[in-house]
């Protein structure tokens, strides 16, 4: 690879993060008055998307440890945003729920996240938004399947 095109990758590879982070800062500005976070939401739409999911996939999903997943979960418990099995299942994981109460909540959530999203590609015509899922997809699943 020449220097032209590292530096185009890297300059790509930059400027995904940068939208990344600004995307970060607009949801939570827009989560905040609903008292949460970005993962906290997260949380919530995957365990409402996903009944039964695991502790673990439920990390990996938020982009957090299973330490911090465990913490959050407590903080969405006492808010009785999620209910939490008394008894262990496998690997000593505890089933967690979305409660009735996060119904309106995570409704809400949605479209606050849903409004900053649109207003990200706002300016782009469908196909374009079509064709930049396609890349994005192709570049997660080049570092995903990536020989190590």
């Amino acid at each position: 690879m020449n220097v032209a095109e590292h530096t185009s990758a890297e300059d790509l590879g930059l400027l995904v993060k940068e939208t990344q982070t600004l995307l970060h800062q607009r949801m939570s500005e827009a989560l905040r008055p609903l008292g949460l976070s970005v993962p906290q939401y997260a949380c919530l739409q995957a365990l409402h998307d996903t009944p039964g999911i695991t502790g673990s996939e439920l990390a990996r999903r938020v982009f957090v440890s299973r330490q911090s997943m465990n913490v959050l979960l407590q903080g969405l418990e006492g808010r009785g945003l999620v209910e939490r099995s008394d008894r262990p299942g496998p690997r000593r994981e505890r089933a967690t729920t979305i409660s009735a109460a996060a119904t309106e909540t995570l409704a809400l959530g949605r479209a606050a996240v849903s409004d900053v999203a649109a207003r990200m590609v706002g300016g782009l015509e469908q196909e374009d938004r079509d064709r930049l899922r396609t890349l994005l997809a192709a570049c997660s699943d080049a570092l995903l399947h990536e020989e190590r």
